[in-house]
């Protein structure tokens, strides 16, 4: 049988070929499984675009946030991370009345949600507003002896030990240098592409869906800018003020004093005593217990604690008043804000992390 030639060039273009191949530096497993993707479009609800407001997150500080964001290392003793106590599945709050920290320690509040903080209405961060961006409030916990128990300096040193960090810093930041300032820009730009809408009660509010959501959702969405009041302080995209108010949780009687200060203990301010931060309802049914200390079990235990005008102290929210719901109406607001169960802001943790 005759033997067909290859012309040289076509063996040389092979070879070459072949040798490029094999010469395309493989993706470590942390890339893969870690993407770079285009920054998440707002939700149906949320009307912001992350690109255009300030100190915009961008597509590789959110792949090195998220990173951080669930790595260990950068706790004390590399067992607790951020999402320890801010967990996705329960919209970036936590399901226990109060947060663990380093060595099983019990911290006196709950982890609330920063689902949307990108969209807040006022820089206040914290349940009492202490940090004044979310770039401050991101570092908190790292620094807090009970929380993640590192300091900021030992982070650093840990994550210039781990040699693959150095490249995704400069990524982002235009050099390999690793500082505190960017560990908390990185970890604050994923924070903010954590938004949730396309509820239920979006779907028959802004695209007035009818079938989205049942009649007593229709109910509660009138009693909750009505004849509750709720949208005094739960306002907005997010539901929030983003401000204070005592409601009398954790009202003491018979000591006659708060077991927590909240918002006092930073500005001394008589009106702030056991004064608060209105938390989001979006995706309120993943947050229970409820209230900072997670001391009120079930959202229908929430709107009872208003209906009875909270607990009486002598710093009580002027706003704060018994509503005279009855038990139907009671039912139509926990209905509504069950609705607000939204999308966007799920995740999962990364499989691997940067060596």
């Amino acid at each position: 049988m005759a033997h067909r030639s290859v012309p040289l060039i076509a063996v040389l273009l092979l070879g070459a070929g072949a040798i490029g191949y094999a010469r395309q530096p493989e993706v470590p497993a942390w890339e893969a499984d870690n993407p770079i993707r285009p920054l998440p479009s707002p939700p149906l609800g949320i009307d912001i675009q992350l690109a255009t407001m300030k100190d915009a997150p961008t597509p590789e500080r959110v792949r090195l946030g998220r990173w951080l964001f669930y790595d260990k290392r950068l706790s004390g003793n590399a067992s607790i991370s951020c999402a320890s106590c801010h967990h996705p599945e329960n919209a970036f709050s936590e399901p226990t009345p109060v947060s663990t920290g380093i060595a099983g320690q019990k911290g006196g509040r709950k982890a609330p949600s920063f689902v949307n903080q990108a969209v807040t209405l006022l820089p206040h961060f914290f349940w009492d507003g202490r940090a004044s961006s979310l770039t401050g409030q991101a570092l908190g916990p790292i620094a807090n002896p009970i929380e993640m128990g590192n300091t900021h300096e030992s982070m650093i040193q840990t994550l210039n030990q781990i040699p693959a960090y150095a490249r995704y810093f400069k990524e982002s930041f235009g050099t390999e240098e690793i500082t505190t300032e960017r560990v908390g820009k990185a970890l604050a730009a994923y924070e903010r592409t954590r938004m949730s809408g396309n509820s239920g009660w979006d779907r028959w509010k802004h695209n007035r869906d009818e079938n989205a959501v049942p009649e007593p959702v229709k109910q509660g969405d009138q009693l909750f800018f009505g004849k509750a009041g709720c949208s005094q302080c739960h306002l907005g995209q997010s539901f929030t003020d983003s401000s204070f108010h005592n409601i009398g949780i954790g009202w003491d009687p018979a000591a006659a004093t708060f077991r927590d200060e909240g918002r006092f203990a930073l500005t001394k301010a008589a009106s702030d005593h056991g004064a608060f931060k209105t938390p989001t309802l979006r995706d309120v049914s993943k947050h229970a217990p409820y209230m900072h200390d997670g001391s009120v079990k079930t959202l229908r235990d929430v709107v009872e604690h208003y209906n009875r005008g909270g607990t009486p102290n002598p710093a009580l929210d002027a706003k704060i008043r018994p509503l005279n719901l009855s038990a139907d109406e009671i039912d139509a607001l926990v209905r509504f804000m069950e609705a607000l169960d939204g999308e966007g802001y799920q995740d999962t943790p990364p499989v691997s992390f940067p060596k």
